[in-house]
């Protein structure tokens, strides 16, 4: 019987300390967040709808970053592509109707608004155009062609 109530009582303080152990166990580091990339524009929000594509790119007058993409983007306007910056403090309103919550956000969209791709933060000038001319033309840049192709 003296065994049982030793062996009891072993237990019930290894419960004890596993316990307190578990509760003294720091936090995981904070993990990045996934940012939401809005599948769909309406087209009619925008300036240029008659246009067959659109790079918006969403913005923020006190981000230093954004100030980098838009010269970036403002070089694709030309007859069938239109680029528009949304600055949150100009256009409070379509940052919320898509949900944007982090910026610069770049988007390109199709004549019917659906997001084709898609860059938060700064993209590489090479990487946007690359981008805008997959969409426009699939397998025209290079990372388009499957591996080992040349």
């Amino acid at each position: 019987m003296e065994r049982l109530v030793v062996a009891a009582a072993i237990i019930a303080v290894a419960v004890i300390v596993a316990i307190v152990l578990e509760r003294r166990r720091p936090q995981p580091p904070t993990q990045p967040r996934r940012w939401e990339v809005p599948p769909q524009l309406d087209r009619a929000d925008f300036p240029g709808a008659d246009k067959p594509w659109l790079v918006v790119v969403f913005t923020s007058n006190g981000c230093e970053t954004c100030g980098k993409v838009v010269p970036k983007v403002s070089v694709l306007d030309s007859p069938s592509v239109e680029v528009v910056a949304v600055a949150y403090q100009d256009r409070q309103d379509l940052h919320e109707r898509y949900s944007v919550d982090v910026v610069p956000m770049t988007l390109v969209a199709d004549a019917e608004g659906v997001v084709r791709a898609s860059f938060i933060g700064e993209p590489t000038a090479t990487d946007l155009w690359a981008a805008v001319a997959e969409v426009r033309e699939p397998g025209s840049s290079p990372e388009a062609e499957p591996p080992g192709v040349l």
